[in-house]
């Protein structure tokens, strides 16, 4: 696969060009979010692993800019550990988040979650591609998501929670059961992660994200999307 890894550290990005060359990867460099966006336009990109402060350009607003015509799996570097920087990130359309120093295991096992949810946008075995509510309809087929017929366009994190609730229509999901299922790891702190997530799903799929008619919270209990 083809990683794109930006930071202004150049120590850091030979660092992780050499964790991620050891597995197999095509790694390409950038320093700041300008030469970030670049890359992306010349070069088939899987997924970007984005630094958050850079000059020129950094790693937010790249986040931000890429976010207008591609999906493809971020995640954000930062010294910080704030849940507010982490919040922000993924509010702009980041994946996941790992904060420095990181353990290289930790960013391997990560850029593999990242990467097979990219390329298979989930397994969940059911009998048709298309799962329904309402208005609302994903076809797995073509990794397709409309709302009373206009396309919605996800993030591919985005995309595997509302499939997986939308195949479960009716059915309740802890915050921690949906973050095992989509992150496919133990739950740890997950809540800031998970909720994030589905206000960014509510703001695409729903006229009024305040009163939803699909993508509903239980109280105390979990998230479900509505069987209409």
């Amino acid at each position: 696969m083809n990683i794109l890894v930006c930071d202004d550290d150049k120590e850091i990005v030979d660092a992780i060009e050499i964790y991620l060359k050891n597995e197999g990867h095509k790694i390409y460099k950038a320093y700041n979010g300008i030469e970030a966006i670049e890359a992306i336009e010349k070069n088939e990109i899987h997924l970007i692993i984005m630094d958050v402060m850079m000059p020129k350009m950094d790693g937010l607003r790249a986040t931000t800019k890429i976010r207008e015509e591609n999906n493809i799996p971020v995640i954000m570097l930062s010294a910080k550990s704030e849940d507010t920087d982490k919040i922000l990130g993924l509010n702009l359309g980041a994946d996941d988040y790992i904060t420095k120093p990181f353990n290289p295991l930790e960013l391997i096992a990560r850029v593999k979650s990242q990467l097979r949810r990219y390329t298979t946008l989930g397994s969940l075995e059911t009998r048709n591609n298309v799962y329904k509510s309402g208005g609302l309809v994903i076809d797995d087929e073509t990794k397709s998501v409309t709302v009373d017929g206009e396309q919605i366009h996800l993030t591919p994190v985005q995309y595997k929670i509302l499939k997986f609730l939308t195949a479960n229509a009716g059915r309740v999901f802890s915050i921690d059961e949906i973050y095992e299922k989509i992150w496919n790891e133990t739950a740890f702190s997950a809540e800031n992660t998970v909720t994030v997530h589905i206000r960014k799903i509510r703001e695409k799929i729903e006229i009024n994200p305040k009163e939803p008619k699909y993508l509903k919270v239980v109280w105390g209990v979990g998230y479900k999307v509505e069987k209409l």
